[in-house]
């Protein structure tokens, strides 16, 4: 039975990062894949690692080659790849344990063609996230396109491994890397690609870790003559690209901006900066989990491991959206029920402070997500005043401000649908991950049981 993704690494002279690279991969959420290492010839230890992880793990095919470049390493393992999808991975780099799931859900729930992905630039200790296209939903090859024009010598659209590929559209048309170019061979079969596919959809979820280790072509050694041939080249490439897209007057009308791509890539333009703009400490850019607290027995150690288990699915849905994750709880909680006696209440039922409940509606609502409207109860009349009085009822008049309820409506709106469907899909992944290895049969018992334990707590409680 053939895999549903191959995952292609080539290799070379990578012992001191490359554990780190295949365990991301093996570790991943979604496991019906293969995964090629492919040693280009390493001096060091690399090719030993590739053959560890081979003997353990039937997923892995190691190939072993004299080193002949890293595009050679990738078209071997496209001869022999067999998956529905194509992922590609540097050695030095590594993947968020929801890369191959975030990557196979979206094609096939949009019948993507393409599938490109955020991704976290990483320098050292720090690490900042990386994007182009903020647009939502499926993209055309135009549109795709002239987002590609207004941004021609950036990373996102050049590298392969910030993207998904349909194999059968890279056999049906024999694309492969040109092994005779060392710049931009990427790009190049990037472009290649996209000539032929028709849907895209970019995930706003940074789910990549690219080092910046990489150097540009004048510390690798080649002459300015060679180098400068190879950018015509490409930029021969990058031009016919746009003609064959385009209709000529688009073509005509867009030809400086086409042109662009020369200007950008001069200098090595695609290289993200090292420094990094809004950059955060590597470790602190997801929902934080502690492995021991995880193993901890009781009431308050099954209430961890089930929050944090729904934060990590409610994560890519909250960097999607630009929100925080408490943000996106909160979301949930306000699917559920959308009148509350008061705020209490309703911070209450999320789990949070008061002052984050506040801070939380407000950037939901500045989102335009929510409608949220408060009503406070009215004002006693003089006649009930008086007859609390009269009973010797009769309050302070802040204490009676202080106890009259404010009732909370949310109403949710459209231009959260979006998020909503992400929401709805998240909690499928919390469901199904909870409950792998279950039969039908337990699967029903635990439901039954589960409820009887709802309403023991209810009668409790109530």
């Amino acid at each position: 039975m053939r895999p549903m993704v191959s995952i292609i690494v080539p290799v070379y002279n990578a012992e001191q990062y490359l554990r780190r690279c295949v365990d991301s991969i093996l570790n991943q959420e979604y496991t019906d894949f293969e995964v090629f290492l492919v040693n280009d010839g390493s001096t060091d230890s690399s090719g030993d690692i590739c053959e560890e992880y081979g003997n353990k793990d039937t997923r892995v095919i190691v190939i072993q080659k004299e080193n002949t470049g890293v595009s050679d390493s990738r078209n071997l393992a496209l001869d022999r790849a067999r998956g529905k999808y194509l992922q590609f991975l540097d050695s030095d780099d590594w993947i968020t344990p929801d890369a191959t799931r975030l990557f196979v859900r979206a094609a096939e729930e949009y019948g993507c063609d393409m599938v490109i992905s955020d991704f976290y630039r990483v320098v050292g200790e720090r690490l900042s996230p990386k994007g182009d296209i903020e647009e939502e939903g499926v993209l055309t090859q135009e549109e795709f396109a002239a987002h590609m024009m207004e941004n021609p010598a950036d990373f996102y659209y050049g590298v392969l491994w910030n993207k998904l590929y349909r194999r059968d559209l890279v056999e049906e048309h024999s694309l492969r890397m040109d092994t005779n170019i060392n710049w931009c061979e990427d790009f190049l079969f990037n472009l290649e690609y996209i000539r032929y596919a028709k849907v895209f959809y970019a995930l706003h979820a940074p789910i990549y870790y690219y080092v910046k280790r990489k150097g540009s072509l004048a510390s690798q050694g080649i002459s300015i003559s060679k180098t400068v041939k190879m950018k015509l080249n490409v930029f021969e490439y990058y031009n016919n690209f746009y003609k064959h897209v385009l209709e000529e007057e688009d073509y005509e009308k867009n030809r400086l901006q086409v042109y662009r791509f020369f200007i950008d890539a001069a200098g090595d333009g695609n290289v993200p900066p090292s420094i990094l703009p809004g950059s955060k400490k590597l470790g602190d850019e997801r929902v934080f989990v502690n492995t021991e607290i995880l193993q901890a027995e009781g009431p308050a150690g099954d209430a961890y491991r089930k929050r944090k288990l729904l934060e990590h699915y409610l994560e890519p849905v909250a960097l999607k959206g630009d929100l925080k994750v408490a943000d996106v709880r909160l979301l949930l909680c306000l699917c559920e029920k959308h009148e509350w006696d008061s705020r209490r209440e309703l911070a209450d039922f999320a789990g949070i402070s008061r002052t984050n409940l506040t801070s939380g509606l407000q950037r939901l609502t500045m989102k335009g997500f929510l409608k949220i409207e408060e009503v406070k109860e009215p004002k006693p009349s003089r006649k009930s005043k008086a007859a609390g009085e009269v009973q010797g009822k009769a309050e302070k008049p802040e204490t009676r401000r202080k106890d009259r309820k404010t009732k909370v409506t949310v109403t949710i709106l459209p231009t959260a649908e979006a998020v909503m469907k992400e929401l709805a899909l998240a909690q499928r992944d919390y469901d199904e991950a909870r409950f792998v290895g279950f039969t039908e049969e337990e699967l029903i018992k635990y439901a039954d049981l589960s409820e009887k334990i709802k309403e023991n707590t209810k009668r409790i409680l109530g």
